[in-house]
């Protein structure tokens, strides 16, 4: 006879494993899967623990334990506020807490909480993102960041957290490609430059809008010439098709450009 919340199933090769499982408000949640009946009894145990002992917080995750540090969350913010995710979010009364770690949460408004409920967050080299219809989808590209996008050049995080995901937190500071803001004294320039083994600087301009027209003309003028090269254009929603065409043959891009000369 099976120890509670423990059955035992075995693997493609026939090797015998035991599954842990617990029933909490008439929703049953796997607990994982053990190579030993009595590691699969503990996590059993220590799942009722935490849904039953409100003193056990999110840090009292410990790495012995045998529950991954994704159910100790999940089964903490089923008791505490009543609703099952399947990812490790914690309900706060305005935001939500994604943990990636006990001590690495991340912070989201509350309008993300299907999206991060039905997308599991992952971390490599440095860079998290979900698994969207079979493409990665980085964090911050969610959030108008652009990959290329440098922090505190084209972007920031208003309270100086890094993963604090929220929208008021988040100030883009360059949208368009190519665009950098360069800052002198009492002026503001937008620069404009594009990238052919080395930058190629296209000119200096008054807005972001004429840079990123700009840069757009640079593209048309390199892909005649070096069609292989994937450059992607502006977008610029502001501008209705007739006001972009007139600003693409007024604005002025450096003679530089027409000279670049590029052998593959």
């Amino acid at each position: 006879m099976s120890l509670p919340g423990v059955y035992e199933t075995t693997l493609k090769d026939g090797t015998p494993s035991f599954r842990a499982s617990i029933t909490y408000q008439k929703k049953h949640i796997s607990l994982g899967s053990f190579p030993e009946e009595k590691s699969a009894h503990d996590a059993y145990l220590l799942a009722f623990s935490v849904l039953s002992d409100h003193t056990l917080g999110i840090l009292d995750y410990k790495q012995s334990c045998p529950l991954s540090f994704d159910k100790w969350v999940i089964l903490v913010n089923l008791r505490d506020n009543g609703i099952y995710f399947s990812t490790p979010i914690y309900l706060m009364k305005t935001y939500f807490i994604y943990y990636l770690e006990p001590e690495l949460e991340l912070k989201f408004d509350l309008e993300d909480l299907f999206y991060y409920a039905s997308h599991k967050i992952m971390r490599r080299g440095g860079h998290l993102f979900v698994a969207d219809y079979g493409m990665q989808v980085t964090i911050p590209s969610r959030y108008g960041i652009k990959n290329y996008a440098v922090q505190g050049k084209d972007y920031l995080f208003i309270n100086g957290d890094p993963y604090d995901y929220r929208y008021e937190n988040i100030k883009i500071l360059n949208t368009y490609h190519g665009v950098s803001v360069i800052r002198e004294k009492d002026t503001v320039k937008y620069r404009a430059r594009i990238h052919l083994r080395s930058y190629y600087l296209i000119g200096y301009y008054d807005n972001a809008i004429e840079a990123a027209v700009a840069y757009n003309k640079a593209v048309d003028v390199l892909k005649e010439r070096y069609p292989f090269k994937n450059y992607e254009l502006n977008y610029i929603a502001e501008l209705k098709a007739s006001e972009y065409a007139e600003l693409y043959d007024k604005v002025k891009i450096s003679e530089k450009i027409y000279d670049i000369h590029f052998s593959t």
